[in-house]
């Protein structure tokens, strides 16, 4: 980003064997995914599609999630909506007996009955601070964790990008990174492309949308900001929207049906029966922080 840091400009002379190990076995996983795991599964939800009855236990055991996504192609999957809208979010808890698989499309289950709220999570609570406290990163919420980690011998790592927080001027530099990554999206918006993580949803029984992890920094920026529209991309419905939406169809038709039907898709924005804790409701246009904070280009970096 112009002007500002990037990760890249934080990686860790030590962390860059083990940066280079993860990044591998992400290319390894991803190679497979295309060559070995998608085309064979691909094969299968085709066959599906063909109304070959003995294929139809592929649509009970949820159809694949990467074959589905192939088949119909990212514009039937994305959707653009209002980020301050997206306020809901999965919360599995930590049984992850109880989650759905991420290799299918169809998930079981009350997963979406349980959410959280994300306008109240960590992502969101730092993007806040660093708008609100840029002249001063040092009172942030998340460089007191990151300090005392360091002061307890057990500084916070991240071999994926090469992160070693061994430093005070080092968390300073990766809070800087974020506030200008804010600065950046509050200045040009949203830039789609930029980053290969999609902020995934999953599509619950009532249509509508609940944020899962995926994109959950950039979500959480967009919000701080007041993007007015972010793409959202639907990773999973759940098996009563399916039912009722497909009607009975099967194959291209079902398909068919579910995307006409995706496009009405709303976030959701009321909490869950099964909410494991409960957090005040606010309206989309309530709370969100002074931007003037981010005037200054320079400020905090």
């Amino acid at each position: 980003m112009p002007k500002n840091r990037t990760t890249d400009d934080l990686i860790h002379p030590r962390m860059r064997g083990a940066m280079t190990r993860a990044q591998r076995i992400e290319a390894w996983r991803a190679w497979c995914e295309q060559h070995l795991v998608l085309p064979f599964s691909r094969a299968w939800l085709v066959r599906w599609c063909r109304h070959r009855s003995r294929h139809q236990g592929l649509e009970q055991r949820g159809l694949p999630r990467h074959a589905v996504e192939d088949v119909m192609g990212p514009e039937a999957l994305t959707l653009w909506v209002n980020p301050r809208e997206l306020v809901r979010d999965v919360n599995f808890g930590r049984d992850k007996r109880k989650r759905p698989s991420s290799n299918a499309f169809i998930w079981e289950g009350d997963w979406d009955l349980r959410r959280g709220a994300f306008r109240f999570g960590s992502r969101s609570r730092l993007m806040r601070d660093l708008i609100e406290h840029g002249d001063d990163l040092t009172v942030t919420e998340r460089y007191q964790q990151l300090k005392a980690l360091l002061e307890a011998g057990k500084p916070w790592v991240s071999p994926r990008d090469g992160l070693l927080m061994d430093s005070e001027e080092q968390i300073l530099g990766y809070l800087r990174c974020y506030r200008g990554y804010l600065q950046d999206m509050a200045a040009n918006g949203f830039r789609q492309g930029i980053t290969k993580d999609e902020m995934g949803v999953a599509v619950t029984r009532d249509g509508r949308l609940l944020k899962i992890n995926r994109g959950l920094h950039r979500l959480a920026m967009a919000q701080q900001v007041g993007v007015p529209r972010v793409p959202v991309v639907i990773k999973a419905v759940h098996r009563e929207f399916w039912d009722k939406v497909t009607a009975g169809a099967e194959g291209d038709e079902a398909l068919r049906r579910l995307q006409a039907a995706l496009q009405e898709c709303r976030p959701e924005s009321e909490p869950g029966p099964l909410d494991p804790k409960t957090y005040p409701v606010m309206g989309v246009d309530e709370g969100w922080p002074d931007l003037r904070g981010l005037e200054d280009a320079n400020s905090g970096s």
